[in-house]
């Protein structure tokens, strides 16, 4: 059974100035959705907005059910916030038991962490963190996952290996990315919207990235 997220009617206003306008936008599970946009166009703050932590007129359901605070319900739904979010105090061991998830099967991924199961995270590089939330979040058990900025301080190795990941993950979950590697987006999403004059724009072709003013391709 596919599952459904749309977010509809989304308005925001920063200091008189509209940031967002009737935004629409819609994701399945089954496929991955791609969001570009340039700097100041309001991506993080539309993920913000569907993931419920920061308040705006909008609405936002689930196969037709209103969510208004969608991080009460972990099960629905997860987000990867650009910033890190795991305590540095809390060794690898740790988060991944919390998060239930078979940290073997990550060492095989990345072997060069078979080493640091029992390192803490404050001792990780800025791309060793990264990748662990990234991988934390994306193998939660939930039916949706969005994700800001996954490739931040990734290798390109793990970058394309991260991009399997997301296929491998596409078949259980809908998956929202936005990231300014937009290449790496369009090289793996199903659906795709430019998000430009704070209102979104489903693509139907490659031409309508430039069209809307986003990257010349």
């Amino acid at each position: 059974m596919n599952h459904t997220l749309e977010a509809d009617g989304i308005e925001l206003v920063f200091d008189g100035r509209k940031i967002l306008s009737s935004v629409y936008l819609k994701c399945e599970t089954g496929k991955i959705t791609g969001l570009l946009g340039r700097n100041g166009q309001g991506k993080t703050c539309l993920m913000k907005i569907i993931y419920g932590s920061l308040p705006c007129e909008k609405s936002v359901r689930f196969d037709q059910v209103a969510y208004p605070e969608a991080y009460k319900q972990p099960n629905l739904l997860r987000y990867l916030p650009q910033f890190n979010f795991i305590p540095k105090s809390l060794s690898l061991k740790r988060v991944f038991r919390d998060f239930e998830l078979d940290y073997s099967v990550f060492g095989k991924i990345f072997p060069e962490f078979v080493s640091k199961y029992t390192t803490v995270v404050g001792n990780l590089s800025g791309g060793e963190n990264r990748l662990v939330e990234l991988y934390v979040i994306l193998k939660s058990r939930s039916l949706f996952a969005i994700l800001d900025e996954p490739f931040t301080h990734l290798t390109p190795i793990q970058i394309e290996k991260v991009k399997e990941l997301f296929l491998e993950e596409r078949k259980y979950k809908g998956l929202l990315i936005t990231d300014h590697l937009y290449k790496d987006i369009i090289d793996i999403c199903d659906d795709l919207y430019i998000l430009s004059n704070g209102k979104t724009h489903l693509t139907k072709r490659t031409e309508d990235i430039e069209t809307h003013g986003y990257a010349k391709l």
